[in-house]
């Protein structure tokens, strides 16, 4: 490369660095132990979804009783109860699934493709609203602090907090968790504070809660009967919905934690289910106890939480002091909660681009080893929704609440089936009552969520889930249709020798001019571009090289078996090529690397071939579609064209040759 190239591009890729720090090798172990996240940091980064709905989820079932207070014993006990149940569920999912996905794995596997799809569309605008929803009411939390006039001020800093986590997430996942571990510890500080002091002043009126609340529910079964009754506690406990949606987040992400997988998922999930029942139970029950209501522009907790410090330091400068710190690590537990979007969100993604049914590209690695297509998605698409509800917190959580609840009846309906069809596996009949209640409870809150919230932004849920299963749908079709033609194209060459060359192979000349060939995993596309080659310039090359980088994807990137596969394919296919040019007494070679960011790999074994052959020429195949448009490009990789502009740069040539299909 000459010195204006480096000086051009060097400064980019130093900034990029800087940035997101530099590169990871995908090939040592140790990178991807380093990597991996222990329970606590999973908690932090998985558990603070569902830990920081606390902020709104019981809050909205309280205010749903109206006056009949009393029967907020009834929710906490139903709200805690619900949160062991559904997470004892989902910790069969992480036992049967210890490589993640989630709802959409489960879904897919247990149910079959067509609702894995539905359950994955689901959660990927859940992710992209967990992003949205928590930024917004951490936002809320912070700005309730300061005077009117900087209200205007609440969407761009919204949006400022969205691309930062964007950011700290391009990094690594364990890198961004480490920045949010005080804020995370912070919240569970103040809030275990004011819960446990809130009971224990009001101690004394313990004893008399249970009586009062059997005369409170005799009077209101009296006055509207017994159906009716059932029919006002469940739709206040259904409406407090918004508690248990970040349990799905854990499951989803297993393949991100520390070996042994399935112990860490467990107690990542334990310590979830018990903070969240903990701190959602714990805040309904001092709602009752200190009689809070609501008051226009606070929050239910910021009220309680105001009569509390009052008692206990008195209305002054030190209560003020005690309730912001305690609301801006509320707020910072909802920039953690918004992290998970992060985490899961591009998760998803990876595992449905693995099925097809999303773009290749969510399956790729950056040479941090991250999904740094899916981060970037998750973070424009969680700006937009902020845009276009203008960071309503009340339209988001109803968006929010009906897909996770969907994905939650699919992942639960698909292990209800697990078991009826294994009779029997191990405790078979006690796994199969567990999911089964947790499947009744996630329909109940389902359906009437749907029913209660439809006008109020549920039909714009509906709408917006099923565009993306359309999409989705349209996806597959497309890469459907090319693989087989492309696997027509590998057929024609499938029956060539992969033997070893004999001894009387032609020898490389580094000073002939030769032909260097980017090739990938099809046979047909690669000797497709190889006779082009031939054709175009008949008896000029004296060398063949076949050049090819083995990718580590995300589902590579966890599993050792695959990694080892991948090898013997990559080792495999490039002997295909330089057997066929021996038996045709061409001089052959080929070079190949592992990495995650292929145009990386490529980069550098482009960099050897030059060093040994400097009078080379580059050729590479480009699929060429004959009803070409904006999505087709999208949804196969542009190598070819970036490595040739990288060539280019260094006044290397580079030819693309057309495959039609």
């Amino acid at each position: 490369m000459d010195d204006d190239n480096k000086e051009r591009v060097g400064p980019l890729k130093r900034l990029g660095r800087l940035f997101i720090g530099p590169a990871r090798d995908p090939m040592q172990a140790e990178t991807r132990h380093r990597m991996a996240l222990i329970a606590f940091l999973a908690w932090v980064g998985l558990g603070a979804d569902g830990l920081s709905s606390s902020n709104y989820g019981p809050a909205e079932a309280f205010v749903a009783l109206g006056v009949h207070t009393h029967l907020a014993v009834y929710l906490a006990l139903a709200t805690a109860l619900t949160v062991f149940i559904i997470s004892m569920a989902y910790i069969q999912v992480i036992e049967l699934f210890p490589h993640g996905g989630g709802g959409y794995r489960v879904a897919t596997t247990l149910i079959g493709p067509y609702a894995g799809l539905v359950s994955g569309s689901a959660l990927i605008i859940d992710y992209v609203l967990t992003i949205a929803i928590s930024v917004a009411s951490g936002i809320d939390a912070l700005f309730s602090l300061l005077p009117l006039g900087f209200q205007w001020w609440k969407l761009p800093t919204e949006l400022v907090v969205v691309f930062v986590l964007l950011a700290l997430n391009l990094r690594g996942a364990k890198e961004s968790l480490k920045l949010l571990v005080p804020l995370f510890i912070g919240f569970l500080a103040t809030h275990g504070f004011m819960i446990v002091y809130g009971i224990v002043a009001h101690a004394d009126s313990i004893p008399s809660l249970l009586p009062q609340t059997r005369v409170d529910t005799a009077n209101l079964v009296q006055e509207i009967g017994w159906v009716a009754f059932a029919s006002f506690v469940l739709r206040a406990f259904a409406l407090g919905g918004g508690t248990y949606t970040g349990i799905e987040a854990v499951s989803n992400s297993v393949n991100i934690l520390r070996e042994p997988r399935v112990r860490t998922g467990r107690w990542t999930m334990f310590y979830m289910a018990a903070s969240l029942a903990f701190t959602a139970g714990g805040l309904i029950l001092i709602y009752l106890l200190w009689g809070a209501a609501p008051v226009e522009g606070q929050t239910l907790n910021a009220v309680v939480f105001t009569s509390v410090l009052e008692e206990l330091v008195g209305d002054g400068p030190l209560a003020t002091t005690l309730l912001t710190v305690t609301l801006v690590f509320a707020a910072g537990l909802l920039f953690v909660a918004a992290n998970t979007g992060y985490l899961g969100g591009p998760a998803v993604l990876a595992n449905m681009a693995l099925d097809r049914w999303m773009p290749h590209q969510f399956s790729q690695l950056s040479n941090r080893l991250v999904t740094q297509n899916g981060i970037v998605l998750m973070g424009a698409a969680a700006a937009g929704a902020l845009l276009i509800t203008g960071g309503d917190v009340s339209v988001l959580v109803v968006l929010y609440s009906i897909n996770v609840f969907l994905t939650f009846s699919l992942s639960l309906s698909g292990l209800c089936l697990h078991h009826v069809r294994n009779p029997r596996q191990p405790k078979a009949m006690r796994k199969l009552a567990m999911a089964l209640l947790g499947l009744l409870v996630a329909l109940f809150i389902l359906l009437l969520t749907i029913f209660e919230k439809f006008l109020e932004g549920g039909w714009m849920t509906i709408l917006i889930t099923g565009f993306v299963i359309a999409l989705g749908l349209s996806i597959r079709r497309h890469y459907r249709d090319v693989a087989k033609q492309v696997a027509q194209a590998d057929a024609l060459f499938a029956t060539a020798s992969t033997q070893a060359v004999s001894a009387d192979a032609p020898a490389l000349d580094p000073k002939a001019p030769t032909a260097v060939f980017l090739v990938g995993a099809s046979l047909g596309t690669g000797m497709h571009c190889l006779l082009a080659t031939l054709k175009m310039f008949p008896n000029h090359f004296r060398n063949f090289i076949f050049i090819r980088v083995g990718e580590i994807d995300v589902e590579a990137l966890n599993d050792e078996k695959l990694i080892e596969e991948l090898r013997v394919d990559v080792d495999r296919d490039l002997a295909h090529f330089v057997n066929w040019c021996h038996r045709h007494k061409m001089a052959a070679a080929s070079l190949h690397t592992f990495a995650a960011d292929v145009v990386d790999g490529l980069d550098k074994l482009a960099e050897e071939v030059l060093a040994d052959y400097p009078n080379s020429l580059f050729f590479a195949s480009q699929l060429l579609f004959e009803n070409d448009n904006v999505l087709i490009r999208q949804l196969h990789n542009q190598t070819a064209l970036e490595m040739q502009r990288h060539l280019h740069l260094r006044g290397v040539p580079m030819v693309i040759l057309p495959m039609r299909v």
